[in-house]
């Protein structure tokens, strides 16, 4: 069974690539789901995945890429009955 996790990273993280950074990042652990601005500034993730690759994912969330700054990560787990295929960017909202 996958693990799956809905995180939402707060700080310095619109307009610093923390998407594309997010969906570089996922596919290279080998993850699946989706991430997505947020109009009160936050970046909106889910990932789903082994336990050591969304742990990795949820540790590299914590840094960001190199421009952005990460105040806080909030991390609540979910029960998805149909998982996502790939990795994708959804629209704001």
């Amino acid at each position: 069974m996958a693990l799956q996790a809905h995180l939402t990273i707060s700080g310095r993280v619109q307009g610093v690539g923390y998407r594309d950074w997010t969906i570089t990042t996922a596919q290279r652990l080998g993850l699946t789901g989706w991430v997505r601005n947020r109009m009160d500034g936050a970046v909106e993730a889910l990932i789903v995945g082994d336990d050591t690759a969304v742990g990795e994912m949820i540790d590299a969330c914590r840094r960001g890429p190199r421009a952005a700054r990460v105040d806080n990560v909030d991390i609540e787990p979910v029960d998805l009955d149909v998982l996502p295929q790939g990795f994708t960017q959804l629209p704001t909202v």
